[in-house]
């Protein structure tokens, strides 16, 4: 009968059933969105909200008959239960008193108990409290004296110790207490210290750097000063122990302990650097930088400026070369100068390196030898030459003594050797030509014992036939003959003197000698000889007591007996080394056959010259080959470190 019913049910209302049946499912649950599931019974049909709302109306009725079906079988439950809690209503209120009045009994019996729980929880509050801050200060506290401790270390400009300190604050201390505020201003404040400790370091080196420039021609005067203390007392030294040689000086303006004493700087105190100059900026400035990881920019810095100082020393003075003070001051600046980087060098380690120094030092050596030549030039005073060349041998033995070569100096005094040879000769053209102006070409008068003595003394003037007169006598030959020997000696010893210390071998010395020598003879003496034969008042009366003694030999090369005579050289009494004269003499010899040969005046007969006794003008030029002879061997024997004493008297004498 139900089936048959069914299938007389409209298939469409089937499927309305089945579609609402999903939408009332998805209303009555709670979790699921309505708007979505109303907006699709709007959407699916026309008219399909009217069958919905007929569907809707049938289900309530349903749920009606439900809720009114649950209530009926509940009713009789509900009823009881209200009568029971009617029954135990005055037994709740019962208890209820008896609660309220326990309550309110325990309350007043618990009040001053509870009063003093309070105060004791009170007091353990406190009291962990004080635990704490006793705990916390105790790790703060060594924080607070270190930080004092770096302020007081700032003060005192004790900046090294003061980055150690800001080392073990920020790596000991500060990371202990790192959550207090007063640790992190700390913190944020060390950088800002260290960059004002360099700052204040790089100012100081700045101000040493200026003061350096201001000291170092007191350094380099005093360095000089005991060079040349020590070059007097090596020839005091040599002077009674030929033996000793060239020892390097005792000075030592870097604190090193020199390897060689002498009785002179035992007795003298040695300055250092140190007393001098406070290289305490330059250490502490290093090690700042090295501790903050920055000693590279230190060291380049240090560099670069101590180039451009060297730049300023090697600059010279525009009226250098009018006076030796201002060579002595300009020489005084750079010994300073390099003495200062010595001492850096080996009291730092690795500010500045030999590569470093080696090439400043080339740098200053080209421009010091460039500014030597070109200023050297212009001196015409033999005298300030010397001085000059005596300023750069100590220069030179000064730098030397700390390890700088020398060589090029050494190398540019033979150049300016060759300028002083000429300021020399150009001088003494003039004392020639002064001396054949004020002679009066006649004999020598002698009234008494000690006027032959005297002349004798300075020409070696010897005549057996003269001696036997009695006095007054006259001597055969002019003023100007004894006059002109004894300035050729001079000659020869400036000469000398310019030789002296050039660290040269004996035989260069002997060379140079030989060459400045034959120059006076060959060019500036014979000079003068010819232009004194040449005056028209200069008759054959006058050259007769001259000729004889300025020449070596007057013999025509048909005489060559008299002649071997003349040249004859005895280098035996010449100690070693020998060193060879021959060569000079031989020039002198030809200069003088040459002058033999000049017309001496259109109205003389030059043969008339040769009709002097042959014996009388060959014992003449024998005295004086002889004497000049002695006296170049004996100057080649104190080149080679002998015969000082008998340098020393002819030096009186002359």
């Amino acid at each position: 009968c139900f089936s048959s019913a069914d299938s007389l049910i409209d298939p469409s209302s089937r499927d309305d059933e089945k579609g609402f049946g999903n939408v009332f499912a998805e209303l009555e649950s709670v979790d699921l969105p309505l708007g979505t599931t109303l907006r699709s019974v709007y959407d699916d049909q026309p008219n399909a909200h009217k069958r919905f709302m007929e569907k809707l109306e049938v289900r309530i009725r349903n749920h009606d008959r439900e809720i009114e079906k649950m209530c009926n079988f509940h009713h009789q439950g509900f009823v009881d239960a209200i009568t029971e809690l009617l029954k135990v209503r005055a037994d709740a209120e019962k208890l209820m008193g008896q609660v309220t009045d326990t309550n309110r009994r325990l309350q007043d019996a618990g009040r001053e108990v509870t009063a003093q729980t309070e105060e004791v929880i009170r007091c353990r509050i406190q009291q962990r409290n004080m635990t704490t801050t006793v705990e916390r200060l105790q790790l703060c506290i060594p924080v607070l004296e270190m930080y004092s401790k770096l302020k007081e270390q700032l003060e005192s400009k004790r900046y090294y110790a003061a980055l150690k300190t800001m080392e073990q604050l920020e790596k000991v201390y500060i990371p202990r207490v790192s959550r207090y505020r007063f640790c992190q201003i700390m913190a944020e404040n060390l950088p800002k210290l260290r960059e004002d400790i360099k700052d204040i370091s790089m100012s100081d080196l700045k101000d040493f750097l200026e003061s350096i420039r201001k000291h170092s021609d007191k350094i380099g005067e005093t360095a000089m000063k005991q060079a040349q203390q020590h070059r007097t007392f090596n020839i005091v030294v040599q002077k009674h122990d030929s033996g000793m040689g060239y020892t390097k000086p005792v000075y030592s303006l870097n604190g090193r302990t020199p390897t060689q004493h002498n009785g002179l700087a035992a007795e003298e105190g040695v300055l250092t650097a140190q007393d001098l100059v406070d290289f305490s900026p330059v250490y502490r400035c290093l090690h700042i930088y090295t501790v903050l990881g920055d000693r590279e920019t230190f060291e380049n810095y240090y560099r670069k400026q101590r180039k451009k100082q060297a730049r300023l020393v090697l600059q010279p003075q525009s009226n250098m070369q009018e006076t030796v003070e201002g060579y002595r001051r300009y020489f005084n600046q750079i010994v300073g100068f390099f003495l200062v980087e010595d001492h850096v060098l080996h009291s730092t380690q690795g500010l500045l390196t030999r590569a470093f120094t080696d090439e400043l030092w080339n740098m200053a050596l080209s421009k010091i030898t460039a500014v030597l030549r070109t200023h050297s030039s212009y001196c015409s005073d033999p005298d300030l030459v010397l001085q000059l060349k005596n300023l750069i041998v100590i220069f030179a033995d000064t730098l030397q003594g700390y390890g700088y070569p020398v060589n090029r100096l050494f190398d540019l005094l033979f150049e300016i050797r060759d300028q002083y040879n000429e300021t020399l000769l150009k001088k003494w053209a003039l004392v020639f030509r002064e001396i054949f102006e004020l002679d009066n070409y006649s004999p020598i008068p002698v009234e008494t014992e000690e006027e032959y003595k005297s002349v004798v003394s300075r020409f070696p003037f010897h005549d057996a036939e003269i001696e036997k007169q009695d006095f007054p006598k006259k001597l055969p030959m002019s003023q100007s003959v004894p006059q002109i020997y004894v300035q050729v000696k001079e000659f020869i010893y400036a000469s000398l003197k310019f030789s002296e210390s050039l660290h040269r071998s004996w035989t260069e010395i002997d060379d140079m000698l030989r060459k400045s020598t034959n120059l006076l003879l060959t060019r500036t003496l014979s000079g003068c000889l010819q232009n004194l034969i040449k005056k028209p008042h200069i008759g054959l009366t006058e050259v007769q007591y001259i000729i004889p003694y300025m020449t070596k030999s007057m013999w025509t090369p048909a005489r060559p007996t008299s002649h071997s005579k003349i040249m004859a050289i005895n280098m035996e009494s010449v100690l070693p080394p020998p060193l060879y004269w021959g060569g000079f003499l031989l020039d002198v010899g030809t200069l003088l056959r040459e002058l033999a040969f000049i017309p001496i005046h259109p109205k003389v007969n030059v043969e008339a010259i040769y009709c002097v006794p042959t014996t009388s003008w060959l014992s003449r030029c024998c005295s004086m080959s002889t004497s000049l002879q002695q006296h170049l061997q004996l100057t080649g024997a104190v080149l080679a470190g002998q015969k000082w004493n008998e340098l020393t008297c002819w030096k009186a004498d002359v």
